[in-house]
């Protein structure tokens, strides 16, 4: 039981805390590659520790103060004994330098080891900037930043790119070695490199919250810590760079879709589809935080982008009192500006959606039957559901059927898979 009770609780402080260690870490160090080592080496000792010995009562600071031990023995490997290893050895004293002990005094360790509360959002920003250095692909900042920052799996990752994990996994490789070889230093950068960089923190921040709204394995449909992280960045990021319409646009689109998390589950967790959800239980004080983030991108000018057309959408469902009473032709005609903003099999998939509550399964399944000529959807379960039910509405109870069936092997999330087979088994 101890050794479950000390796996369990490794897992959660590192879904938690994870990217405030790194970001720690890397402030101390000013090395991302080797800091993001550390804590992992981190990691690994508390795996052997805890379940053993217990976990501690400062977890996240017991990580950390391991992790700079690991840190003052590298710099020693390394025979590189300058003002960085000073300072470390300064902080945590000579006689606490012996790696992988536990401290020596846990009340000193709090008090001392743990970073201060003030600077983690600096930290993780800084953290989040740094791994979308413009030194890098567009796609290996995102995916670098999702591993390190937003602690998703390569598989996660893969998923959200419609890439294969290796893909993912080669990206992040590559990314690590190209920050140490450019010697990037950690920081928040200057208001001129932080434009330049934007486009894709604002992208991490989406995807992050991406997954934390409907993930995309495990037990749980939703993961609240991912979609928390998200709108905690999102708000500090709309401090950081208030003239910007989208860090607007994207608050509000994640204030107001997490707005609707307190009725998409019923009481074991299953799904609850948007038309049986009761929507006096939506976060009306986060609808309203959405909204006025919304208006904010729209004074800003220059139009409305992704973020903030998506927020639009998402505002139609926030103001309607019922599926049926929902302005479907306004979020088709969005939709539509979507795609021509930003094309995507996903954007047009969701214009499918509302084509057919706007007028009819009929005039949505082309739509649908051209993602599947396409291709660009073949991995993903989205796809099936979709059709399955434009299928269901039409009749066509033996193609539904097939399409659910792909859907259910294609789900790697138990709650929606389980949601599916119920449609399938309702099929007869």
């Amino acid at each position: 039981m101890a050794d479950s009770t000390g796996r369990e609780a490794v897992a959660a402080v590192w879904r938690i805390e994870s990217a405030r260690i790194v970001g720690a870490l890397a402030r101390y160090t000013g090395d991302f590659a080797l800091a993001e080592d550390l804590a992992q080496e981190a990691l690994a000792e508390a795996l052997v520790t805890w379940p053993r010995d217990g976990v501690p009562r400062n977890p996240a600071g017991w990580l950390l103060t391991v992790g700079r031990r690991r840190a003052i023995d590298a710099f020693r490997r390394r025979s590189a004994l300058d003002e960085r290893y000073a300072a470390l050895a300064r902080d945590l004293g000579e006689g606490d330098v012996v790696s992988g002990s536990a401290p020596a005094d846990p009340a000193r360790d709090a008090e001392d080891v743990l970073w201060d509360p003030d600077q983690i959002d600096d930290d993780v920003l800084a953290l989040m900037f740094i791994s979308c250095h413009p030194v890098l692909s567009r796609e290996a900042r995102v995916a670098l930043a999702l591993r390190v920052v937003g602690g998703l799996t390569s598989d996660e990752i893969a998923k959200a790119f419609l890439v294969p994990a290796a893909t993912v996994q080669a990206r992040i490789t590559r990314a690590k070695k190209t920050l140490g070889a450019a010697r990037v230093p950690f920081k928040v950068p200057s208001a001129e490199e932080r434009t330049e960089r934007l486009g894709s923190v604002l992208s991490v921040v989406y995807l992050i919250f991406t997954e934390g709204s409907s993930a995309s394995s495990g037990d749980d449909l939703i993961r609240l810590d991912l979609a928390s992280e998200a709108q905690r960045l999102a708000r500090v990021l709309s401090r950081l760079v208030p003239d910007e319409p989208e860090v607007h646009g994207l608050l509000a689109l994640l204030e107001l879709t997490a707005a609707r998390f307190p009725s998409r589950t019923g009481p074991d967790g299953e799904p609850v589809l948007l038309e049986h959800q009761d929507r006096r239980r939506w976060d009306r004080a986060a609808i309203r935080r959405g909204r006025a983030a919304l208006a904010r991108a729209e004074r800003v000018g220059r139009g409305l982008g992704v973020y903030g057309l998506q927020a639009a959408i998402a505002e139609c469902h926030a103001v309607a009192p019922s599926v049926d009473a929902t302005n479907w032709e306004r979020v088709v005609f969005i939709y539509e500006a979507l795609g021509r903003l930003a094309p995507s099999p996903v954007v047009d998939l969701n214009r499918a959606v509302a084509v057919s509550m706007a007028r009819g399964p009929a005039a949505a399944l082309p739509i649908a039957d051209e993602l599947v000529a396409a291709g660009g959807l073949s991995n993903s379960h989205l796809l099936p559901s979709v059709r399955g039910e434009l299928l269901i509405r039409l009749g066509r109870t033996g193609e539904a059927r097939t399409e659910l069936e792909l859907a259910v092997r294609l789900c790697g999330n138990e709650r929606e898979r389980a949601v599916l087979e119920r449609k399938l088994a309702d099929l007869g």
